[in-house]
């Protein structure tokens, strides 16, 4: 990374800023509002759609550095496929979509993309080339989908966002071994601190489906990306508490037999609030654990088999202190 990276970061952090606020009033004009209801985490309608403030100066940001060549080339087909995944839920945002409409439209996104992912094989030559591509693609729609589900209370979307993007920029910096998406992650970390200012608790404004789909179809690109240069167990260990998360209670509800597509209230980050106050502190938590986990990742760039049981061990420390936190609410 040079100059010109951290100039595009900081650009992408004050514009972001800034329109957020005007994207906050034009909901509010248009009253597109998150209003509660039984399984919402808020008690007062909220505005959804600040990934109408993120996601734009984020592609621009991509397109601008690719075209620039300052960046992988096809990272700019991605922002343009991200941009067509806002677009889609935006529309989900104003509407609703039918869940299987969604998902055929991740997944054809996902197979488009496959394309411009740097070359390598992601799973380190485990499978066969087509099979590689294949869990790739699997690997992909799910991230999308988990980062959409996880973002259910103030302030876990950026946090999260901007650890992986720091943790990407760190393990490219510590590896040595950066194609360029080194710029990518650390202007994607800056529009989620910079949407931060606006989600903290309480939250005056909400990602919404047209936020999490394109960032999470992003960030998974990027991941995707450093395994394929070799970093499988750093890409594995940055965001293994939302895998942890979401698969986990994924699974929960499929052996209840429950209808895994319907909304919920049952990842354990959800099941730790106890009350309307709680989300700073859930937050807090998961900044902490997300923390340990670029250590774990920065160990697992020399040591990676020590590196991913370290991660593990945080991941899975980090369910175990929500769920008692869910334990105590369920008490009270």
């Amino acid at each position: 990374m040079d100059a010109t990276s951290g100039t595009a970061a900081l650009i992408v952090f004050l514009a972001t800023l800034a329109l957020a606020g005007r994207v906050r009033a034009w909901l509010q004009r248009r009253a597109i509002l998150d209003r509660p209801v039984d399984r919402s985490a808020h008690a007062v309608p909220v505005p959804r759609g600040g990934g109408l403030a993120v996601v734009p100066v984020l592609l621009a940001a991509w397109i601008g550095l690719a075209l620039a060549g300052r960046a992988p080339a096809g990272d700019a087909a991605l922002a343009a496929l991200a941009a067509g995944l806002a677009l889609l839920s935006w529309l989900d945002d104003l509407r609703g979509l039918p869940a299987g409409l969604r998902l055929l439209c991740h997944v054809l996104a996902v197979l488009a993309g496959l394309a411009f992912l740097p070359p390598g094989a992601v799973f380190q030559g485990l499978l066969p080339p087509l099979l590689d591509g294949a869990a790739t693609a699997l690997l992909w729609v799910w991230f999308v989908n988990l980062f959409n589900f996880m973002d259910g209370i103030d302030g876990i979307a950026g946090v999260e966002t901007a650890a992986l993007g720091l943790g990407l920029v760190l393990v490219a910096a510590l590896s040595g071994r950066d194609d360029g998406s080194a710029a990518l992650a650390l202007c994607t970390a800056a529009g989620a601190l910079a949407f931060l200012r606006w989600n903290w608790h309480p939250a005056r404004l909400f990602l919404g489906d047209v936020g999490s789909v394109p960032l999470g179809y992003l960030t998974g690109s990027l991941l995707l990306g450093l395994a394929a240069r070799g970093l499988w167990a750093p890409a594995l260990v940055l965001p293994l508490y939302y895998l942890a998360d979401a698969s986990v209670t994924l699974g929960r509800r499929l052996l209840r037999g429950e209808r895994i597509w319907q909304a919920h209230r049952q990842h354990f980050y959800q099941r730790a609030l106890g009350g309307p106050g709680d989300h700073a502190a859930v937050a807090r938590l998961v900044l902490a654990g997300d923390a340990a986990l670029v250590g774990c990742a920065l160990l697992a760039v020399g040591r990676p088999w020590t590196g991913l049981l370290a991660g593990a061990i945080v991941a899975a420390g980090l369910l175990a202190v929500l769920q008692r936190r869910a334990r105590r609410v369920a008490a009270a």
